[in-house]
């Protein structure tokens, strides 16, 4: 039971990602985005797929880990396209 409630949140937190990169993308800057949240939350996925290598726990809950873990990836090298475009932005001439 346990492992069907951890793989349960583990697939409703993982389902605001796509929502997410989706955001990310359209907007083209990185207003309203936290590095540090990303960062943090991608450690925190770190751990856990870490604790569960160690523990020699890999059942299909992993998979949900590891894909939430790309998904974050994603986010974050969307988040520097988006910083880059915004500092392009800010060495535009007003016109």
């Amino acid at each position: 039971m346990s492992e069907i409630l951890e793989a349960a949140m583990v697939i409703c937190f993982g389902l605001s990602w796509p929502i997410s990169i989706r955001k990310a993308y359209l907007a083209r800057t990185t207003r309203g985005k936290s590095l540090a949240f990303l960062i943090l939350i991608t450690v925190g996925y770190v751990c856990g797929i870490s604790a569960k290598l160690l523990a020699g726990n890999i059942t299909y809950v992993f998979f949900f880990y590891v894909l939430n873990l790309c998904m974050l990836l994603t986010e974050l090298v969307l988040y520097a396209r988006n910083l880059r475009l915004d500092r392009q932005r800010a060495e535009e001439p007003a016109a």
